[in-house]
C-alpha cells in the first residue's frame, strides 16, 4: 500500500488565504475531471508510489510548518485521508486542494480544505457535489477559478444562494485563468455587484515562468 506521488516540492504558497507563505507541496497523481484550463496535466499518469512514513521523512527535511496535499485529485488515493492525519498529528498546519468532485466529509476536521468550485468553461461543471457546502468547516475556503463573464455569471448566482446573507464565514476566492482573463476586469465585476469574494491571483506563477514545475 502506498500513495501515488508525483512529486514533492517546498516553494511559496500561491493561492487561497494563505498565499505568500512558504508551503511544502505534495502532488499526487491521478485526476477525475478533465478541466480545460488545468496547468497540472502531468500530474494525470506521472508519479511513483510512496509510503506514508516515506512522504513524512522527506516533508520533514524541509522544515516547513504549512503543507498541502494536491494534486491532481488527492481524494482519489485511499490512503490520502491517513495522509493528512498523519501530518496533523505532527504538528503540521494542513491544507487539502481538491476539486469539489468528491466528498469531504471523511476528512480530519483540523485540516483546512479550499474546495473548488468548477465553472462551465472548465468542462466540468456538471462535476461539481455542491452538497460539499454544507459540510465546510469554519476554516475552509471555496475557490472559483474564471475565465470569462459566463463564468463570472455563475460563480456569482452560487456565491449569492449559498453564501450571501448566510452566516457561514468561509472565505470565497474568485481567481481568473492566467493569461485568460483580466485580473483588472474581474476585480471590477466584484466591485460592481458588491461581493464578498476575494479576489485570488496564482502568485507564483508572476514570481516563476508560469509554465515551470515544481514551483
Amino acid at each position: 500500500m502506498g500513495l501515488r506521488v508525483n512529486e514533492i516540492f517546498h516553494s511559496i504558497q500561491g493561492e487561497s488565504s494563505h498565499a505568500g507563505w512558504p508551503c511544502v507541496f505534495i502532488r499526487l497523481t491521478g485526476c477525475n475531471l478533465r478541466c480545460r484550463y488545468c496547468d497540472t496535466r502531468y500530474a494525470y499518469e506521472e508519479g511513483e508510489v510512496m509510503a506514508i512514513p516515506d512522504i513524512l521523512q522527506e516533508v520533514a527535511a524541509f522544515g516547513c510548518p504549512l503543507v498541502e496535499v494536491t494534486g491532481g485529485e488527492p481524494l482519489l488515493q485511499q490512503e490520502s485521508p491517513a495522509l493528512i492525519e498523519q501530518l496533523l498529528d505532527r504538528g503540521y498546519d494542513v491544507l487539502l486542494e481538491t476539486n469539489g468532485s468528491r466528498n469531504i466529509a471523511g476528512i480530519d476536521r483540523r485540516c483546512i480544505k479550499i474546495v473548488d468550485v468548477k465553472c462551465p468553461s472548465s468542462g466540468e461543471a456538471a462535476s461539481n457535489d455542491l452538497d460539499n457546502m454544507t459540510r465546510l468547516e469554519s476554516h475552509d475556503e471555496i475557490k472559483c477559478v474564471l475565465a470569462d463573464r459566463e463564468d463570472y455569471l455563475f460563480a456569482r448566482a452560487i456565491y449569492q444562494r449559498i453564501f450571501q446573507g448566510s452566516q457561514r464565514r468561509n472565505v470565497v476566492h474568485f481567481s481568473p485563468v492566467f493569461g485568460q482573463l483580466e485580473a483588472r476586469d474581474l476585480a471590477q465585476w466584484i466591485l460592481e455587484d458588491r461581493l464578498g469574494v476575494r479576489l485570488n491571483l496564482q502568485l507564483h506563477k508572476f514570481i516563476w515562468n508560469p509554465d515551470q514545475r515544481g514551483v
